[in-house]
């Protein structure tokens, strides 16, 4: 098996010349960070509803007040309907759970994959992977708050199945995360 190199290739001379903030920019290039995403939950059914509702409120005076931006009226109740907001996605926030999830490196993705292939009946469905073996594993790997495979494999198995199914997606879905956009040169 090669070993790796461990230095990094030189910045294409051309490139260089063509630009010559390419350092600058194979530096940013080499230091980002993979994508990460967010799933929050909260059993507080009451701090949710408020959020909504709160929301909602504020939405509207919003709409309101910039269509007629000399009434005041509208303009005290648009800004009484922002601290409501505020207090409302405070509330929430301290009822939340946060769970974070980061894409994983390419290699480690598709080797995790690779070790949890698809049953026969799976690939004839046109599965790509056994999700059931895969679950626990992926979601512990792209976990930034520790969850183990056995605490992924208890929530996958005890939770609702739409939050089961939330969970595991957000761990999928991360590795898929697209932050680069190919627009015209």
């Amino acid at each position: 098996m090669p070993s790796k190199t461990t230095t990094k290739p030189a910045p294409p001379a051309q490139a260089v010349a063509k630009d010559a903030h390419w350092a600058a920019k194979l530096e940013r290039l080499r230091t980002r960070q993979r994508p990460t995403a967010t799933l929050t939950i909260c059993d507080d059914h009451t701090a949710r509803k408020a959020l909504e509702d709160a929301r909602r409120t504020h939405l509207l005076a919003s709409v309101k007040a910039d269509g007629a931006p000399d009434d005041t009226d509208l303009q005290l109740r648009a800004r009484i309907a922002e601290q409501r907001l505020d207090q409302a996605q405070a509330t929430f926030d301290e009822a939340a759970i946060v769970l974070t999830f980061q894409a994983l490196e390419r290699p480690a993705f598709e080797a995790l994959c690779r070790a949890h292939p698809p049953t026969e009946e799976q690939a004839e469905d046109g599965q790509i992977v056994n999700i059931e073996s895969l679950a626990p594993e992926l979601i512990a790997a792209a976990s930034l708050d520790g969850i183990t495979p056995d605490l992924a494999r208890d929530f996958l198995d005890t939770w609702a199945q739409a939050e089961a199914s939330q969970l595991f997606q957000t761990a999928w879905d991360v590795q898929s995360t697209v932050r680069a956009d190919v627009g015209k040169g």
